[in-house]
Parts: C-alpha cells; structure tokens; sequence
C-alpha cells in the first residue's frame, strides 16, 4: 500500500480517516496560537471600532483612492479584491449609503459601472487610515527584524504568484468572473 505522503510541520490531517490525503492547517507549534488569525483579527477589529465597517470595505475604499480619478469598473475591483461581483455589489451598497462611494455608469462599456470614491469617503479614509496602520505595525512589523521583515516579503510575493498564477491552484472559474 505504500506510506503515507509525508505531513507539512504545521499541518495535520483531517477526519479519521487513514490516508485521506486531507490536510490542515494546525496552530503553530510555538505559542499554540494562529498568527494569521490573531492579525486579522486585530485589525478587523479597530477598524470596527474606529470606523464600524470590516477589512474589505477598507480594502475597497484604498483600491478606489489609488485609483485614477478616484474610479475603477466594478468588476475590475472585484479582480484586485479576488472577491465575486455580487459581493463587491453588497460592499458598494454599504458604503453608499455612508456617501463614502458612488456608482457611475461606464462611458466606454454601457455593460459595467464605475465605483467612485467621494469626497467623503475620501475624507473617511484619511481619518481611518493611520490608526489602521499603526495597528497593523505594531501587531506585525515592530516585531520583526529588518531581516525578517524582507523574508516576510517574499514569502507573501511567493504566495500571492501561486494564487495568482493561471497555472496555479485555481479549480473553477475566479470569484470575480462570477
């Protein structure tokens, strides 16, 4: 029958089943915790708590504000977001009824609409913006070395080609495309 496929370090596998070729991820084994986890975490939470809405929305309102004029096509924002459109359609809602986003219609492609962040939202994200940051430095990167901070780097670009990559472990068609 052949061993087993030898195990990731941080991994284990799932169900009872022996040899299911199932595997997850198990809590690192120094502290017991889940970094990812607990950084998202804190992060998710002041900005709860500084400005009542999630990381996405955050993410949307950066990806409008370095965008030209403030716009991008609706599903060209869920590509960069790697979210389905729908979902990006429930965001937008949200924050337009904050005044924080706008939808315009598409001059070029009567198909698509453009989010637009306003003023406001603009507004909005100048005051949110450093306290996020700062949360997000001390919980990650005042940690860590110079060092470690490149390695850490490379390790998020290494990850994000193999998601990324139309060769890589996609099984369906992107979340965006839908």
């Amino acid at each position: 029958m052949g061993n087993p496929p030898a195990r990731p370090p941080c991994a284990h596998r799932a169900g009872d089943r022996p040899h299911s070729g199932r595997w997850r991820l198990r809590p690192c084994p120094v502290g017991g915790g889940d970094p990812l986890r607990a950084s998202k975490k804190c992060a998710q939470e002041q900005l709860r708590s500084a400005a009542g809405i999630t990381h996405l929305y955050y993410a949307v309102m950066i990806h409008l504000s370095e965008a030209p004029g403030r716009r991008l096509r609706m599903t060209d924002l869920a590509e960069r977001l790697k979210i389905s459109r729908s979902r990006l359609t429930y965001v937008i809602t949200q924050l337009e009824k904050e005044s924080w986003v706008r939808r315009e219609e598409c001059l070029t492609d009567k198909r698509s609409q453009l989010a637009v962040l306003t003023d406001e939202g603009m507004t909005a994200l100048e005051r949110i913006a450093p306290g996020h940051v700062a949360t997000v430095r001390a919980a990650v990167f005042d940690r860590l070395t110079p060092e470690q901070t490149r390695y850490f780097g490379e390790i998020c670009e290494t990850i994000l080609a193999a998601l990324t990559d139309s060769h890589g472990p996609a099984t369906a068609e992107p979340p965006w495309r839908r």
